[in-house]
């Protein structure tokens, strides 16, 4: 669990396998903590946290006599642990309904503040932080997210229809790094023209359509078949050297990581599909479905795995992933 400032609200924070949830946390001064730590108050809390109640009921429920009932009941109110949520009346007298202020309490001394870099939303476990320990550097993303280019290029010739993918990836990154002071997302074209090759990289799309993956092809371990063509070329899905299996279909590519081959100290993310879709499904894998996709990712310099898209509410958009390899 973490806890983090929102819209001027405190949030508490809980990851349950890939989704996050959240609750609003009231803060309370030491002095009114101290009022719902009797065991009687919490039990009365308890209660309220579930459904709201008025005295007379809580006190049948906990056999205890309403006076008492009520006596706590106006302590936790006067400490804000409680509030009226409606009044109602019943055989001649207003019965007031009450209900917990919030599903969590806490309390905070005054010191011991200091500033942070970014507010990390996002569960940063060990796995996570190794796969991208080299792009973030004092907190600040350390390298390029590199797209193919929308304009024909390379000897296919070929147009990037998968380039904007990458404004999922950013706003995944923006979860537990700064905004670099460069622009951090650069054309396949410009990054060969600018001789920003020994940056690290984080390729976005496939041989067809991102030059860089395509140049890297042969250093990957799963890799791309492809041949030039009269058409432009022509394309035989993915190939593993561990198991010889090929991999044919649109909604399939990969994830990798590699050490960058003209410079040992930076290292090259590749998400790439044999279509744009399959791209779309890397990129889902590594940020929605990161868990999975990492599973078997311990801090290799070499890693691959195939990664095969899926239309699980039927709409015609990728929206899942199957791990293959």
């Amino acid at each position: 669990m973490m806890m983090i400032r929102m819209d001027k609200k405190l949030l508490l924070l809980k990851n349950d396998n890939n989704t996050q949830q959240a609750k609003e946390i009231n803060i309370l001064p030491a002095a009114q903590l101290k009022t719902i730590l009797g065991s009687l108050s919490w039990k009365i809390l308890t209660l309220l946290s579930q459904k709201e109640m008025y005295p007379l009921e809580i006190a049948k429920q906990l056999n205890m006599h309403e006076q008492k009932i009520y006596y706590h009941i106006r302590k936790l109110a006067k400490a804000n642990a409680i509030t009226i949520t409606r009044e109602e009346k019943k055989k001649g007298a207003t019965a007031r309904y009450y209900r917990t202020t919030s599903q969590a309490f806490g309390t905070e001394f005054p010191n011991g503040y200091h500033p942070i870099q970014n507010p990390c939303t996002l569960d940063l476990n060990n796995t996570l932080q190794d796969f991208f320990k080299e792009f973030i550097h004092n907190n600040t993303f350390d390298g390029k997210i590199v797209v193919g280019s929308p304009q024909p290029h390379g000897p296919f010739k070929t147009s990037a229809r998968d380039g904007h993918y990458a404004a999922h990836l950013a706003l995944f990154l923006g979860q537990f790094t700064r905004l670099p002071t460069e622009f951090a997302v650069k054309l396949d074209v410009d990054v060969k023209a600018e001789k920003e090759e020994k940056n690290n990289l984080i390729l976005v799309g496939g041989p067809g359509t991102n030059f860089l993956t395509q140049e890297l092809n042969e250093h990957l371990p799963i890799k791309f078949n492809m041949q030039s063509s009269q058409q432009g070329f022509l394309f035989g899905g993915l190939s593993s050297k561990k198991t010889g299996q090929t991999y044919t279909s649109d909604v399939t590519g990969i994830v990798a990581k590699i050490i960058t081959p003209w410079d040992p100290t930076k290292r090259i993310i590749v998400l790439a599909g044999n279509k744009a879709v399959g791209t779309k499904a890397c990129v889902i894998a590594l940020t929605n479905l990161w868990k999975k996709t990492l599973e078997k990712y311990h801090g290799q310099d070499t890693f691959a795995t195939v990664i095969v898209g899926f239309d699980l509410d039927g709409d015609g958009k990728v929206d899942s992933i199957e791990v293959r390899e």
